[in-house]
Formats: structure tokens, sequence, C-alpha cells
């Protein structure tokens, strides 16, 4: 014999009708019950998937439409009316035997070149620092914020230091190297001709291995200490320990690492842009700097969308390839 209990309801001071058993009828009225139990979430999403189509996607469309018209100065107020140029501009864009293509094709050199640098010293020197700031020592919370400053500082406020740092007659780099240590004959300029690479991948990694060591010292927080004991008793010294322990228990967190610091760097505009202003040196010539130039110097803005949904499209291949190999090598570790 079985039976039916009916939960009894219980009306809040709100007017509300709630269940014994935890449920509450009357809070959304408006709302049908099929939605209420299920799509709920959904419509708590809605505000910020409509900001994202706002921000990101509409914009996005927008570009690639601009990139199939003549858009110049002349249709800035309507650019409706900009004549449709279907693939021309993208086809001036990838003639590297065109001064406009060759342009383009140094500037993506320069911004490889650049990103190998920054990435790879980036995520070396913030793997060492944390490797180093594992050991208990006095002083080591202090030298963790201190490390963590370049991450925490305003883009522009800090490139605008190294700005002065640099200056050619009175900056900090010039009076250390050539007047206090005698490195180099004359004081150098930093932030015009060849020098200004370097410049800008020191300050590029100097903004980027505070992340690159933040998130790899959070990652050695899981690693077992018994693995480093057990390996120390064993006689594994302290290189073997790193190549046999913790390189490998870091490999899922660099991954991600090593593509969020590919495509900050790759994109970077604000570096190149606070150091050198609208016009880049060619030994700087970033692609970002490159495309700005393109588009709001020469007024030339369906082409600068083209080279930008060029850009955009390099950018999802490589993540693409990237995750596909990175993702084989993992199930092939796995296994």
């Amino acid at each position: 014999m079985t039976s039916t209990v009916t939960p009894s309801k219980v009306t809040t001071a709100a007017g509300d009708e709630v269940l014994k058993s935890g449920g509450v009828r009357g809070r959304f009225p408006h709302i049908p019950d099929r939605i209420r139990r299920g799509g709920l979430p959904y419509l708590l999403l809605l505000p910020a998937l409509i900001l994202e189509l706002l921000i990101h996607i509409v914009p996005m469309i927008m570009g690639i439409v601009m990139s199939f018209r003549g858009l110049t100065q002349f249709f800035i107020r309507n650019w409706n009316a900009a004549p449709w140029r279907g693939l021309h501009n993208y086809d001036v864009a990838v003639d590297f035997n065109a001064p406009i293509g060759k342009a383009l094709l140094h500037s993506f050199y320069v911004t490889c070149g650049f990103t190998v640098l920054a990435v790879g010293l980036s995520w070396l020197i913030g793997t060492a620092a944390a490797v180093l700031m594992q050991e208990n020592f006095r002083g080591r919370g202090l030298l963790r914020t201190v490390f963590l400053i370049p991450y925490a500082l305003p883009a522009y406020a800090a490139i605008i230091t190294w700005v002065f740092m640099f200056q050619h007659d009175n900056g900090l780099v010039n009076h250390v190297l050539h007047d206090q240590l005698g490195i180099t004959d004359k004081a150098s300029f930093w932030l015009i001709g060849d020098n200004s690479f370097y410049a800008l991948v020191t300050v590029a990694i100097w903004k980027s291995w505070p992340f690159a060591f933040l998130m790899v010292m959070a990652a050695l927080q899981n690693i077992p200490r018994e693995l480093y004991e057990a390996a120390s008793i064993d006689g594994a010294g302290i290189w073997q320990q790193i190549r046999k322990i913790t390189l490998p228990s870091l490999r899922s967190v660099n991954q991600v690492l090593v593509l969020v610091l590919f495509l900050w760097t790759f994109n970077d505009f604000n570096t190149p842009y606070v150091l050198f202003g609208k016009s880049a040196p060619e030994a700087a010539d970033l692609i970002s700097i490159h495309i700005y130039q393109s588009s709001f110097v020469t007024w030339n803005f369906g082409s600068g969308a083209a080279m930008s949904v060029l850009l955009l499209l390099f950018l999802l291949v490589v993540t693409a390839v990237y995750l596909i190999c990175t993702t084989r090598g993992r199930k092939s570790a796995d296994v």
C-alpha cells in the first residue's frame, strides 16, 4: 500500500507560496514554469551575451564588411556609400612585390621575431623566479610583491616611465650603461633606429614576465614536496629535479600560459604606440601599429580592415594548430 504526500504550502510575508520541501512559487509570476525551472540560468546570462555581442561580435562583423569596401576619409560620414571593392584590399595587402605588401610582410617578420623573444624570455624569467621563490627564506613575501609590480601598474604609466628612461641625453639607461659602467662608447638612441627593437623587447618582457611568474608560482603549489624529497634522497640534483619533476608537472599550465602570452604579445598595441607614437621606427614596426597607420594615418580604412582580418585569420590558424599539437602531445604523454 502506497501513500502520496502532498507538500503543504506556507504563505510568506511577501505573499509568495513556499513549499515546505524548499520550492518557491510566486517569486517570478510572469515567467512560465518551464522557463523558471530550466531557463533561468540562461536569462541571467543574457545581459553578458548582449554586451559581448555589442562590444566584440558586431564590430568584428563591421570590420569584415569594411575590408571589402574602398573606405577612405571621403566616406567617413557615410561609410555605406564607399564603393564595393571585393577582394581588392586583400590583393593589395598580400602583393609582396608592391610597396604596401612589402611593408606588411616586413612588419609581420618584425612581429614574429619580437613575439618569439618576448614570450620566450618572459616564460623563462617567470619560471626561474617562481622556482626560486618556492624556497623559504627571509623576505620572500616582499620579493614576491615586488615582482608583481610591473603586472599591477597601469600599462600607459609604466611605458611612459620607460620612455623617460630611454631618453638619449638624460635617460637612466644611457646614464648607467655609458656614464656609470662605460659599456658603450657614446650615448645610444634607444627610441629610433635599430636599437628601437631591443627597447621594445625589453619593455614587453618587463610587462609580461610577472604574469608568467604568477601562473607558474600558483601551479607549483600543487606539486607535492614529497616528490622533491624523494628525488633528493635518491641523489637527484636541482637540475634533475627541475627536468624530471617540475617541468613535466607544469606542462598543462605552460601550454595555456604560452598561448596567452603569444596572443597578448602578437597583438600588443599599447607598448609600441606609447614608446614611439603614431609612427614606429622600421626596426620596431609591429603589425598592430602598422595596421593603425594604414587605417588612421593614411585614412585607408578598407585596407586596414583587410589587414586586420588577415591578422585574425593567422592567429586563429596558429591557435588551432597549437591546440591540436598540444592536445595530441598530452594524450601521448598520458599513454
